[in-house]
């Protein structure tokens, strides 16, 4: 019998080019401030799929995998392999704390009752269009902190980070690449391809972690939608990145951040 904390699994009956075309618009809206648009997904797989919360969380964690795992090698390809190998500390600081922050965050997320994980992810949302304004539209710089100072740091940020993009279902880039940029002083470029290498393993640990609770049966019970959004988000992700640059982020950020606060404002009124 489904609960209010493990809703019931249930199939997802709208047509295919539906779940490809909305997975695609995501994805250019990502590719066009180069991020993976899952921020942008979940409340759609709430609010037109009608998914409860939970099983939104954990459909948008697979599907953000996938998206993550196809753009992996080409991300990678673009930074010289040995710039990432002269970076591993800062990978591995970060991850000191996201792979517990991640357990946790899963953990806290399917304890949590409906309507709560409703209002705690209205407020992430907020959270996420504070970070996508700050990110794109002040100039990055880092703070020098001394190597005492640092590395406490990168593991509580990094513990933050995966708490959150555990309980929001979402690979994390737009809190990691800022934080690295930040704290460790790395250009925006390699630290779009070191917060892949952060992310993944902390998806995998959220994703180990939701596969213990009952309410992952909802992707197997809709395992054909997950795949036919995450090819959309992919094919979607692709052609935001060929627009890359082509709207200002002077105009293309403020209308995400809209979009992100008006989806926060239904998600906490949602029942």
């Amino acid at each position: 019998m489904a609960t209010d904390r493990h809703p019931a699994a249930v199939r997802s009956a709208h047509p295919a080019p539906l779940v490809f075309g909305v997975g695609a618009v995501i994805g250019v809206l990502g590719g066009m401030i180069g991020l993976g648009g899952a921020e942008f997904r979940l409340p759609l797989l709430i609010s037109l799929f009608g998914f409860a919360a939970l099983s939104a969380v954990i459909l948008n964690k697979a599907i953000s995998l996938v998206v993550v795992l196809v753009a992996l090698p080409a991300r990678l390809a673009a930074v010289p392999a040995s710039e990432l190998v002269a970076h591993w500390p800062v990978a591995v600081n970060l991850l000191a704390g996201s792979l517990l922050g991640a357990w946790a965050g899963a953990s806290w997320a399917v304890r949590l009752r409906s309507s709560t994980l409703y209002t705690v992810l209205a407020a992430l949302m907020v959270l996420m269009a504070v970070a996508l304004l700050v990110t794109h539209t002040t100039t990055q710089w880092a703070l020098a902190l001394p190597l005492w100072a640092l590395v406490p740091c990168g593991v509580m940020a990094g513990f933050c980070i995966g708490v959150i993009a555990a309980i929001m279902g979402v690979a994390g880039g737009e809190l990691l690449i800022p934080t690295i940029v930040l704290l460790f002083a790395v250009d925006i470029k390699t630290a779009g391809s070191l917060s892949l290498l952060v992310s993944l393993p902390t998806m995998l640990v959220a994703f180990a972690r939701y596969s213990r609770d009952g309410s992952f049966a909802v992707l197997g019970t809709n395992l054909r939608f997950t795949m036919i959004m995450a090819a959309g988000s992919i094919a979607g992700a692709v052609l935001g990145g060929m627009l890359l640059g082509v709207f200002p982020d002077l105009i293309l950020v403020p209308v995400l951040v809209v979009v992100l606060l008006v989806s926060a404002l239904k998600l906490a009124r949602h029942d």
